[in-house]
């Protein structure tokens, strides 16, 4: 078999039971433990790839429980972060805390709730980077950003949005987006409104470093789950120097884990 591409899963989701859930518009999802998740990757390397590390991501059902998300990266190891939802009051030290436990991330849970709102995005996405350099991470819907939001979001010092945007009618405001540095995780194709194909290709066009890969395992409430043929599909569309950069080096750098390897 050729070589592995590594690749750095920008979007998966742990679920512990025995840390706390709470019900999101009905909806409490199943366990998706450490062992699940790895267990999942297994048949990764038959279409070529190899997670080597990764972003944990917190959701909705999560809202502002750490608990989980920090026993998560103890057991996954260093290559692996957290992307955490936290209210808009916590405190600094409460957020240095979080840093030294290996999260590198705040979400805006725009789509489902679950976070701190927009309201807070300026002052609170500042603040965070401008204590510990975290970047910003938005679910949100590419349909609803207006052209007030789009000028806040690009503002930003370090931002990243979610599943291409979600929408094809969001897919031009996402692009001007890019081009003004925002990140894009490929992720969440069961759930997509749009050709992901197309998408990644157009993203990579305008910006060849915007563009991360992600799982979004266990793929709670998509109308379908991950599948590894999701990245052969990305394999497809990209040449093999961007395949790399897609796959490993672009999120590697954003998360700060570029020195880490396979193992």
């Amino acid at each position: 078999m050729s070589e592995l591409q590594r690749a750095f899963d920008a979007h998966l989701h742990i679920i512990d039971p025995s840390h706390p859930l709470i019900e999101n518009n009905g909806y409490l999802p199943d366990p998706f433990t450490v062992t699940d998740y790895r267990a999942r990757l297994q048949s990764l390397p038959d279409v070529g790839v190899e997670i080597a590390g990764g972003a944990v991501v917190s959701g909705s059902f999560q809202r502002f429980d750490q608990g989980y998300l920090i026993d998560a990266l103890s057991e996954l190891g260093s290559n692996y972060v957290g992307v955490t939802q936290l209210p808009d009051e916590t405190t600094d030290d409460q957020i240095q805390r979080l840093d030294a436990a290996g999260i590198k991330a705040l979400r805006f849970n725009i789509a489902r709730g679950g976070s701190a709102t927009l309201d807070a995005l300026d002052s609170f996405a500042r603040r965070v980077h401008d204590l510990v350099g975290w970047h910003a991470e938005l679910y949100i819907d590419a349909r609803t950003i207006d052209e007030d939001l789009a000028a806040r979001i690009a503002s930003l010092p370090a931002v990243s949005i979610d599943h291409l945007g979600m929408h094809e009618d969001g897919l031009s405001t996402l692009l001007r987006l890019v081009e003004g540095g925002v990140k894009v995780k490929a992720t969440g194709f069961g759930r997509v409104e749009l050709d992901p194909a197309e998408a990644v290709r157009r993203i990579v066009d305008t910006d060849p470093s915007a563009l991360m890969v992600g799982t979004d395992l266990p793929s709670t409430r998509a109308h379908r789950p991950f599948a590894d043929a999701d990245f052969t599909l990305l394999r497809q569309v990209l040449t093999p120097a961007e395949v790399d950069a897609v796959f490993w080096s672009n999120a590697a750098h954003f998360y700060g884990v570029e020195s880490a390897s396979a193992e």
